[in-house]
């Protein structure tokens, strides 16, 4: 394991005890053998670390079932909700790192990609500004931080959310795409009455 990713991991582990703004750079770099110094090198600012900490968790705590269709795809969203109920401190860190300003380039995830990718194949008549919105929609719906505002504002579970989540999915599909048969027996299906 690389020095970053070592980072990544212990600032990971230390959050099962402390919040993330009571970890601090010496204690990370004493857990890793490291200077502090050399954590500061890879992680210039806490924003840094905290984006950096979230995008390891996603990876490792919450990776995302792979999906090609608006289905699977909801399946997967449910499945993450579920995660998120399981270690609500991690995806807490999740939803903040995602409300603060980028620290990287910015460049689209694999959720994003995945996204984009399914619309396209599923629907390639639908113009590429559509497109782009539905996707943006469906990534917010099924993130991190809607959980969180769901969770704290409305207290509500993981499958409440997910129904939450899923007539959503239900009314921005319906505005934009025409859904083929499979794809609106599923979304009929899901939603709640």
């Amino acid at each position: 394991m690389d020095t970053p990713t070592a980072i990544l991991a212990s600032a990971a582990a230390a959050l099962r005890e402390n919040p993330f703004d009571d970890i601090s750079y010496r204690t990370l770099g004493d857990a890793v053998g490291v200077s502090e110094r050399t954590v500061y090198r890879h992680f210039p600012t806490r924003s840094h670390l905290l984006e950096g900490v979230a995008g390891w968790i996603e990876s490792t705590e919450f990776p995302l079932p792979p999906f090609v269709t608006i289905d699977q795809f909801q399946d997967a969203a449910r499945a993450r909700f579920l995660a998120f109920d399981s270690s609500p401190a991690f995806a807490f860190v999740c939803a903040r790192a995602a409300s603060i300003s980028p620290t990287g380039e910015p460049e689209p995830t694999f959720f994003t990609r995945a996204l984009a990718t399914m619309l396209a194949t599923n629907h390639p008549s639908v113009n590429e500004r559509d497109r782009r919105r539905v996707a943006a929609a469906l990534r917010y719906f099924a993130s991190a931080q809607f959980w969180a505002r769901m969770r704290t504002g409305f207290e509500m579970s993981a499958p409440a959310i997910a129904d939450v989540f899923e007539r959503t999915v239900a009314k921005v599909l319906g505005d934009v795409l025409i859904l083929t048969d499979t794809e609106m027996a599923g979304v009929s299906r899901r939603a709640p009455a």
